[in-house]
């Protein structure tokens, strides 16, 4: 019994640093579901053949809505180019805009949390920007502001989701490792 109270608690504690990571624009939520499985591993060892503090079914589970997090933040900012009337070239330079721009804001700003949105979001924004504004029938910089500032702001709300759901996936599998106690 105190082992798998020890596990719970582990997991509780750990996955809500796992949470603040995917604000960080780490992959928490995997993190969290590699921190359940190693668990539901080690469980037979500490706590008997017959105990279960997770259980597979909820890890699975968990994964499937991690992928689904991570594909709404990844899709988030070309579909808000693409609904603003951008083109393809504004929507692949949000995306590729949004992650240079994350990773170039963690190392430029090194607050943490801060550097990683910012440089994501002004990633996002000049990619697409620079994206609409490309090629022999860019628009003009007036005209691509539209799309660039859609793709921003659906990048916001991509991420936001992912959140969402990295908090529910915690929420979710600490009750079930509580309630196996």
């Amino acid at each position: 019994m105190a082992a798998t109270s020890l596990a719970a608690l582990l997991f509780v504690v750990g996955g809500f640093f796992c949470v603040l990571l995917v604000i960080a624009g780490l992959p928490g939520a995997w993190i969290l579901l590699g921190l359940a499985a190693l668990i539901e591993l080690v469980d037979p060892a500490w706590a008997g053949e017959a105990h279960s503090t997770i259980g597979w079914g909820w890890i699975g589970l968990g994964t499937l809505l991690a992928a689904i997090g991570e594909l709404l933040e990844f899709l988030s900012g070309m579909a808000g180019s693409k609904a603003a009337g951008g083109s393809r070239k504004g929507m692949l330079g949000a995306v590729a805009g949004g992650l240079v721009g994350a990773l170039v804001g963690t190392v430029v700003i090194p607050v943490p949390i801060v550097g990683t949105l910012i440089g994501a979001f002004g990633g996002t924004f000049a990619g697409a920007l620079l994206g609409e504004m490309s090629g022999q029938q860019g628009k003009s910089w007036q005209d691509s502001m539209k799309p660039a500032l859609a793709a921003t702001v659906a990048r916001a709300v991509g991420m936001a989701a992912k959140l969402g759901i990295c908090m529910a996936l915690w929420l979710g599998l600490s009750l079930v490792a509580v309630t196996a106690l």
